[in-house]
């Protein structure tokens, strides 16, 4: 009943979507001032610590476990995963094949399969709140936000009915609604977009934007974060198939092509408006055709996935500049890659989704295979109600955390330097060469220790 082969590759699907919350660290990272860099990878860090304990205790049954109420939450029959120990997961075999059907994985390699999606998406959200946000609130906020938002969307989203029990029902979208989203299009990046958007508008503009340049500090660190994302991203997609075969290999392809054609519409568009191709425009680019073709690598062929991405990088790097329109300080472009790239991903399958490609999951055909508007009016619902869900927590989380502890660091520390501020180190620091050119080899008195805001009497090679 166990496929070994289809295990091994879920489980290593897992470890790249873990890959790939260091890889947004970078990623950002490389984006915000050096007096941030470290603030910023420690916001995505701590995503992985603290959703990882929550999913443990009850994120992974109110996500999967059998629906508690109309489709909106599931209960807490996995809560403490000791249920889903020599548990299988899986769909209805053929008449006479007993539940969970020929092709069964461990349920306990299904749960942190997710839990990688879980920790991903509050990560996402913090671009959109770099330079200014207190750690310890953030973290609060992370908890907060993924137990009554990311839990209940991927319930909606991801559980279906009969998978993680012969009786069991999932949530709205996948079965009621059947708006389909093959790996998080509206679950993971409409999701987190919806909350940047929220969030920025809680927390106000940084000091000195929109009149001062926030310059990207280290645009090596961003092509490498982008680079670990793409990496990662194949897991993210291709493993979504939860098995190593056709379907996982035609989300390989979709989300490699995809990715390339929304690096070229990125740059076109760069090129046309600003005279030069970016280094950041390419690994922005490449990012919004990842999130595009999210929740359509297994419903479009691979001409449908060039036509995604290339849309996606054209109305990303538009959707960019709607900060300054509107005025809103979106630090990291979290609401223009994102919240656009997802709703182009999860609207475009309703036009360019074939039932050719995976004809077992897709409700209807796109309106280019003939299906006419029943399968967009579903995206279009699946994507608004998620959207709209997603921001109104999340301001209403925001607003509450600001009123009580306090979300926003002062503006002294944000000007001087965050990291100083939450974090008692800088990630550059020269003082200790700076001390023996200035003072000599032998000197005594007490100088800064590197990377921290302590002084310490050199006792040894390595200290200070």
């Amino acid at each position: 009943m166990l496929n070994a082969g289809d295990t091994a590759w879920v489980l290593v699907g897992a470890a790249l979507v873990m890959l790939m919350t260091p890889g947004l660290a970078f990623f950002y990272g490389g984006m915000v001032r050096s007096n941030s860099v470290l603030n910023m990878l420690m916001m995505n860090v701590i995503c992985l610590a603290v959703v990882g304990v929550i999913w443990t205790i009850f994120g992974y049954s109110w996500s999967f476990g059998n629906d508690a109420f109309a489709g909106l939450f599931g209960g807490n029959q996995f809560v403490g995963l000791g249920s889903t120990i020599g548990h299988f997961v899986g769909v209805a075999g053929p008449p006479g094949v007993p539940w969970p059907g020929p092709d069964a994985l461990p349920a306990t390699a299904f749960v942190m399969f997710q839990l990688m999606f879980a920790v991903l998406t509050p990560a996402l959200i913090s671009g959109a709140v770099a330079d200014r946000v207190k750690f310890w609130s953030w973290t609060l906020f992370v908890i907060v936000w993924a137990a009554v938002v990311y839990f209940p969307v991927a319930h909606w989203v991801f559980s279906f009915d009969g998978f993680t029990g012969p009786a069991s029902h999932g949530g709205w979208i996948a079965n009621v609604l059947k708006a389909e989203d093959f790996a998080g299009g509206t679950a993971v990046h409409i999701n987190a977009g919806a909350a940047a958007l929220a969030l920025a508008i809680v927390l106000g503009r940084r000091t000195g934007w929109p009149r001062e340049s926030m310059r990207p500090h280290n645009l090596p660190f961003v092509l490498l974060g982008a680079s670990l994302l793409w990496f990662g991203w194949y897991g993210f997609n291709a493993g979504s198939a939860l098995s190593a075969n056709d379907l996982a290999g035609v989300a390989f392809t979709n989300t490699t092509v995809a990715a390339c054609t929304a690096v070229l519409g990125w740059l076109l568009v760069e090129q046309i408006r600003d005279g030069k191709p970016t280094a950041m425009g390419a690994a922005s680019g490449a990012v919004s055709g990842l999130v595009a073709i999210t929740p359509a690598c297994a419903f479009v062929t691979p001409v449908g996935g060039l036509v995604i991405g290339v849309v996606a990088g054209v109305l990303c790097a538009l959707a960019v500049g709607l900060k300054y329109r509107f005025g809103f300080d979106d630090s990291l472009d979290v609401v223009g890659v994102h919240l656009v790239g997802g709703i182009v991903g999860t609207l475009l399958i309703g036009f360019l989704g074939t039932k050719s490609v995976n004809p077992a999951a897709l409700g209807e055909n796109g309106l280019f295979y003939g299906g006419g508007f029943t399968q967009l009016a579903r995206q279009a619902a699946a994507a608004g109600a998620v959207m709209v869900y997603s921001f109104a927590m999340a301001f209403a989380i925001g607003m509450l955390i600001k009123k009580t502890i306090g979300f926003r660091i002062d503006e002294h520390a944000e000007i001087a330097g965050i990291d100083e501020q939450e974090h008692a180190q800088r990630g550059y620091d020269y003082s200790s060469l700076t001390s023996l050119l200035t003072r000599g080899p032998d000197d005594q008195e007490a100088v800064p220790c590197a990377g921290t805001g302590s002084s310490r009497r050199p006792v040894a090679s390595h200290e200070g």
